[in-house]
């Protein structure tokens, strides 16, 4: 049978630009390759700077990712400097981050996931006391209402009887590829709806540590948080009472919304479950240090690496393994074909095709992304490396989940290794740090009461009390995966910078070995594809890696001509 080739182009419902060719027979994927469609180049616009400023520069990698870079950052530039921050801004930046997490998966599920599984258009033919019923079955959320149904389906009707979909435009709907019936259709879309709302209140946390969301302020050796119970512009009582009730509000729709839809619209799909495990070694860096960063043994979510699947050994991280390679990439290298990140080059070399529509699978380099890679050996990483490595190491409360998981499933732990097994990692571990967030609060309030209210260290502020040369790595397992910051500095000024982020090691070509990315891996792997104009699968497995394009690639265009310029007076 004839191959048939495939290009979706752009990806939607991501955060940047991305092309995906595949090559198609007897209804399966055999051959895969994943391109970002635009230039890499912030860490140019890092070097000689300040690396007190670089969180801000490094926070403007991406929109969506709206602290974790800037954390990343400050890190790095915290290791270089041999700087520690006190114990009040270890639990802010905790709960900054940890809502990040939650908003960030929920919003992925309902708003960039969900509607490849989810069929809308089926829900105009849902009996809103049947789907009203279900809800009720599977969680005491206020809102599973007939009432409530009724006017979402109205809603939807309205939107089809206007010809215009909205929000919904350019789905496949009526795909042989959905599965759930039309009551469950009718729960997830009024659970989209609300989630849109409930997301714009909880992040507002961002507001009261850091000043504003997107984008919220930071400072090195600490945070930029004032606290004193009794003023006004300050972290007062007053603001922690609203950060108590967003952790709560947060708690709750994350147990009675998202983790209650997950598993039941999972339960529809558990042949997932043996579909687009791909590349079998998972890396994470861990996250949410207990008093300091550099503490490893105190992260909440452990560090280490799973190879080949094989869940009885946790292997050790060291970030001296991690390279970048070339050999796909629109990049030159001097003297090297992978580069430590200390060492890393961001020079631009596009060698592609001028025409949009040439196929790229047939150009040995193919994309703005470069290949991480560890001790030589392509990575996945995300939630489900998380979850994996934390498994593996007998971390108690993401067994329990992981084991509620694979019994009311009926699926084996085989089933992790999968589309379906990405998704339902990032609902564990967002029940996981919902729950842990409560803790969190009740640290930091319970300190300020203890009368400990510093947020920032400024003993080493001054360039002057800096080593004449340093350099600093910054990790983060962030809600798309394992992230590193590495910065050289020398007479107070950055020299070399490079990130390393999520997006990279998933979204990453073929390397000198011919390995593929987790991506590509994932796409080859007991994939099917029925129908090639409308690709529902492809969607499906790449959008359970939740990709962040515009972290891996970004600012200036493929000929290096400058876009833009900003002047700060």
């Amino acid at each position: 049978m004839a191959v048939t080739k495939v290009v979706v182009d752009p990806i939607t419902r991501i955060e940047g630009h991305l092309r995906i060719e595949a090559q198609q027979e007897n209804g399966r994927i055999t051959k895969a390759w994943s391109s970002a469609t635009q230039f890499r180049g912030l860490e140019l616009v890092l070097k000689d700077r300040d690396p007190r400023d670089a969180w801000a520069f490094a926070q403007r990698i991406c929109g969506v990712c709206t602290v974790v870079h800037a954390v990343a950052s400050l890190r790095a530039v915290e290791d270089a400097l041999d700087i520690r921050i006190p114990p009040n801004a270890n639990t802010i930046r905790n709960l900054m981050v940890g809502m990040q997490f939650i908003q960030d998966h929920v919003i992925h599920f309902y708003h960039l996931h969900a509607l490849d599984w989810v069929d809308v258009t089926s829900a105009l033919k849902a009996d809103p006391v049947a789907a009203a019923r279900l809800a009720r079955s599977l969680s005491p959320w206020p809102n599973n209402s007939e009432s409530h149904f009724k006017l979402v389906q109205d809603r939807v009707r309205t939107f089809v009887a206007s010809g215009q979909l909205g929000i919904f435009t350019n789905g496949y709907w009526g795909h042989p590829a959905y599965k759930l019936p039309p009551e469950a259709n009718l729960m997830a879309v009024a659970h989209y709806l609300e989630a849109l709302d409930w997301q714009r209140d909880i992040i507002r946390l961002h507001a009261i540590f850091g000043g504003k969301n997107p984008h919220p302020n930071f400072v090195v050796g600490g945070m930029a948080s004032a606290i004193n119970l009794d003023a006004r512009a300050t972290i007062n009582t007053e603001r922690l009472t609203d950060v108590h009730d967003m952790i709560r509000n947060a708690l709750r729709f994350v147990e009675q919304v998202y983790w209650p839809d997950l598993l039941a619209i999972a339960s529809f799909y558990k042949d997932w479950g043996a579909i687009g495990g791909g590349v079998k070694n998972h890396l994470a860096v861990g996250e949410f240090p207990k008093n300091d960063i550099r503490d490893v043994a105190g992260l909440y979510f452990p560090r280490g690496i799973i190879l080949d699947n094989d869940l009885s050994t946790v292997h050790p991280y060291d970030q001296a393994g991690v390279t970048e390679e070339i050999t796909s990439a629109w990049y030159e290298y001097e003297g090297a074909d992978a580069l430590h990140p200390w060492d890393g080059q961001t020079k631009a070399a596009y060698t592609g095709p001028k025409q949009k529509w040439t196929y790229l699978q047939d150009e040995k380099k193919y994309t703005w992304m470069k290949a991480p890679r560890y001790n030589g050996k392509a990575m996945q990483v995300g939630p489900l490396s998380r979850c994996l490595v934390g498994y593996a190491s007998g971390h108690d409360d993401i067994k329990a989940l992981v084991g509620e998981v694979l019994g009311r499933l009926d699926v084996p732990p085989a089933a992790l290794f999968s589309t379906l097994g990405r998704t339902a990692a990032r609902g564990i571990e967002s029940v996981l740090i919902a729950r842990k967030m409560v803790e969190w609060y009740d640290e930091l309030v319970g300190r300020i009461k203890g009368g400990d209210t510093r947020t920032f260290d400024g003993s080493k502020w001054e360039p002057g009390t800096w080593p004449k040369e340093s350099k600093g790595y910054g990790y983060m397992d962030a809600p798309r995966g394992a992230l590193g910051h590495w910065v050289r500095i020398k007479d107070g000024k950055i020299t070399n910078y490079q990130a390393v982020v999520p997006s990279t090691w998933n979204a990453s070509g073929r390397d000198k070995a011919g390995q593929p990315g987790a991506y590509e891996a994932a796409l080859q792997d007991n994939h099917p594809l029925v129908d090639p104009k409308r690709p529902i699968e492809i969607l499906r497995t790449v959008h359970s890696f939740d990709p962040c394009i515009a972290c891996g690639v970004h600012v200036l265009d493929a000929t290096g001509r400058q876009v833009t310029e900003v002047k700060v007076q």
